[in-house]
Order: structure tokens, then sequence, then C-alpha cells
């Protein structure tokens, strides 16, 4: 199997957190839950990881109680998933991420 390398690079105020983070869930949705195991998100900077985390957390939570933006629609378009099964894997991927925050996103 090939496992893919990305390198995102841009300036700033470009999106790159938005992207690193939707690219996170992606991986996350379209496998099993604790498909964290297998990611890794690499940023240059204490403040982008943090940022990262956090969004990864907020979209997540957000996702999983059904409200969804264009980040959602996104994500359901590019998985082919429904609303429903978007609503339903992000609050398996969520649980698993906050049972084991500390080995898949890092101490805060």
């Amino acid at each position: 199997m090939i496992k893919p390398f990305y390198i995102y690079r841009s300036s700033a105020g470009s999106g790159k957190t938005r992207t690193l983070a939707k690219e996170y869930i992606k991986l996350s949705l379209r496998f099993q839950p604790d498909y964290y195991k297998y990611i890794l998100a690499v940023t240059f900077a204490n403040k982008a990881t943090q940022e990262m985390k956090e969004r990864i957390l907020l979209y997540l939570h957000e996702f999983s109680l059904g409200r969804h933006n264009s980040l959602a629609d996104e994500i359901m378009q590019e998985l082919r998933i429904s609303a429903e099964q978007l609503q339903a894997k992000s609050a398996e991927v969520l649980s698993s991420l906050l049972h084991h925050y500390t080995l898949c996103l890092g101490s805060p």
C-alpha cells in the first residue's frame, strides 16, 4: 500500500491550519475511529500546532451535533457520505480522540 505524503506550504492567513484539520478529519472519518495512530501532522510553530488541535476537536464536535458548515459540506462531498454518516462518524472519532488525547494529539 502506498502511503501518500503531502506538504502544504503557503503564506500566513492562507488557510493552512484549516487544510491540515480538514485532511486529518477526512482520514479519520474514512477509516476506523482510531486512525489517528497512523497520521502525522507537523507544524513549525507551537501556536499553529495548538490551533490545529483545537480546530480538529471543534469541527468534530460541531459535526457530531449535526451542525454543518462549508467544511462539513466539503468533507461530505469528498468522502461521498451523507449528513447522518458525517454526524455518526464524527461522534465516533471525537470519542476516540478524547479518550486517547495525549496519544493522538499530544498534551495540551
